[in-house]
Parts: C-alpha cells; sequence; structure tokens
C-alpha cells in the first residue's frame, strides 16, 4: 500500500520539478510522510494481530504463529519504508538516480552481513532475519536523509514547513487512486501463497508457490524500477509542456519492457530446474515449481508489461486532477 501511495509523490513532483516549481517539492515531500506515517500506524494492527487473523482464515496453528513472529518484527521497518520511499521518489523525480543505487548498494552488502551473523552465528531465527531487515530500512532511511540534507537539493528541499499540513484532503485522494492500482496487482499473488496454505499438502503447496513468487517478484522489482523511470520522465515532460516527447518516451519504454519481459519468461523456461535449487534441495518441492512454470512464464510475460501501463498511466491520472493538484500548491 505504501509503495502505491509514494507513486503519487514521484508523479506530482516529476511534474513539478519539469513545470520548475522547485520550491513546493519540499512541501509535497511532507505531506506524503505525514499520510505514509498515518498509514503505517494502522497497518501496525494488522501485523501484531497477524497471528489470529492468520488462524481466522484457516492457516495452520504453525504457519500462523510463525507468521506472527515474523510480521511483528517487521513493524519498525513499515515506519522506515513510511519515510524511506516517498524520499526515494522525491529525489528520482530530480533525476537524482546514482546516488540513491551506491546507497541501496551498500546497505544491501551490509545487510547481507547481518543477516548471515544473526540468523546463522547467533541463531535468532525469523524475529533475528525481520529486525535485521528493519534495520537495513532505517539505515536507509538515515543515509538519504543526510543525502537530502547537505546535497544539492537546496532548490527542493527548503526545510520543514506547516504548509505540509494543509492540503492533505486532495492529495490523499490522489494517493489513495495512485495505492489501489498498485496493490491490487500485488495483493491478487498474495492471496495464492494464502490459498496454497489450506491445500492437502500445504507444506510442499506453500513452498513451491514462494519459490514461485520470488522468481514473479524478481521480474516484478526489475520492471518496477523500470516504470519509475518512464514516470520520471513522462511528469518531467508534461510538466515542460511536450507532449511529443511523452509519447515517444512511452513508445520506447513499452517496446523495451516487452523485450525484457520476453527474456525473463525465457529464463524461467530454461532453467526452471537450477531456479529452483537456489531455494531448495526438495526433490518433492522442485518438481511442484516445475509444473508451475509454464504459468510463471505467462505471468512474468504479462506483469513485466502491466507495471510500464500504470507508471505511464499515473501521470495522466493526476493531469486530469488538475484542481486537486492546485490545492496541493504544486502548479501555484
Amino acid at each position: 500500500m505504501q509503495l502505491g501511495m509514494a507513486s503519487a509523490v514521484q508523479t506530482v513532483c516529476g511534474q513539478a520539478y519539469g513545470a520548475k516549481k522547485y520550491g513546493v517539492m519540499g512541501i509535497i515531500l511532507q505531506r506524503a510522510v505525514i499520510l505514509h506515517v498515518g498509514a503505517a500506524i494502522l497497518l501496525t494492527f494488522l501485523y501484531w494481530f497477524s497471528g489470529p487473523i492468520l488462524k481466522g482464515i484457516g492457516q495452520t496453528d504453525s504457519i500462523a504463529e510463525e507468521g506472527q513472529i515474523f510480521a511483528r518484527g517487521l513493524i519498525p521497518q513499515l515506519f522506515a519504508f513510511a519515510i524511506s520511499c516517498p524520499m526515494q521518489r522525491f529525489l528520482q523525480a530530480q533525476n537524482i538516480v546514482n546516488p540513491l543505487a551506491y546507497i541501496a548498494v551498500g546497505v544491501f552488502l551490509l545487510h547481507i552481513l547481518l543477516s548471515w551473523l544473526v540468523v546463522y552465528v547467533l541463531d535468532y531465527g525469523l524475529i533475528g532475519a525481520a529486525l535485521t531487515l528493519s534495520l537495513s530500512w532505517w539505515l536507509l532511511v538515515i543515509t538519504q536523509g543526510l543525502y537530502i540534507l547537505f546535497s544539492p537539493c537546496k532548490e527542493t528541499w527548503t526545510g520543514f514547513s506547516m504548509k505540509s499540513f494543509r492540503g492533505i484532503w486532495p492529495y490523499f485522494k490522489l494517493t489513495v487512486a495512485s495505492a489501489v492500482m498498485l496493490c491490487l496487482e500485488m495483493w491478487y499473488f498474495q492471496c495464492l501463497v494464502l490459498i496454497s496454505g489450506l491445500l492437502p499438502n500445504a507444506t510442499i503447496s506453500l513452498d513451491s508457490i514462494s519459490i514461485c513468487m520470488n522468481n514473479w517478484n524478481w521480474d516484478l522489482q526489475f520492471m518496477l524500477g523500470l516504470a519509475a523511470a518512464a514516470s520520471v520522465q513522462v511528469g518531467n515532460e508534461l510538466g515542460r509542456g511536450h507532449p511529443l516527447v511523452v509519447k515517444l518516451s512511452v513508445l520506447v519504454v513499452i517496446g523495451t519492457s516487452i523485450l525484457i519481459s520476453i527474456i525473463f519468461s525465457a529464463i524461467v523456461l530454461i532453467f526452471k530446474i537450477e531456479l529452483s535449487k537456489l531455494f531448495t534441495s526438495d526433490s518433492e518441492v522442485i518438481e511442484a515449481v516445475s509444473n508451475l512454470t509454464p504459468l510463471l512464464a505467462i505471468s512474468d510475460f504479462l506483469n513485466g508489461i502491466q507495471p510500464i501501463l500504470l507508471g505511464n498511466s499515473k501521470p495522466s491520472l493526476y493531469r486530469r486532477h488538475d484542481n486537486a493538484i492546485g490545492q496541493c500548491e504544486t502548479w501555484q
């Protein structure tokens, strides 16, 4: 949900940056963080009581208990993500990408080391893995925040302002529209995981679906990055008033996404056994994943193109809400 809400920052800031309305971008960022932290507070209750919720929808006691342990350890990550994601979109809208990549790589390498230490050496299990993930996200927040404060963002970040509390409702409606588009895409795959836990052989079903989900998620994350770049480009050019450049950008990124989706689908079909062995050595699980591979390849292809179309549609969505955006001070 927060990822979908954050795409509103990317779109509105992208158009503001293209229109050279730099001063309002920091206000938009602050407003987004306020809304995201509010969403994180609501999600905290869902995470904390995830055990009874999982039992209520028919999951076994063991799955529900383990799921609750992991979910509770991720609660700090909810609030870190609420701050980090809008900051990422704020910087991306200004075409500041390389520093974000360097920060992500550095934190990722540290995360691998910490995860190995906490899970395998100290043997803290699921709760250790969850808390390590939360810590890594807070490291992202700190490093990104320091970059914004001490980098060449002086025109777009002018400090904290009470203006961020004004016009929250129109902006909230825009973030909800964007969140719904992305959430519906991701939730139907998560429902497969829940349903697999209700099957007769729940362990094998859950393992095989989870492996397929991981393979699908690799493709999705790659395409979401491409969609973010496309959304920034389209938003910037809309703000500058260059519709022909927007059209060309959309055609190029759609063509690129189709080509990449074909490559991802081919890899899944060709290396279906090898990809399964990255996650498990259980022969029954590997066979189950192999049986699902054709459907996974089709899903990778379709879901590789869909985020690109979604990313290009968001600027148009916000252009159709000029009055609401004006109240959000983007076009003043």
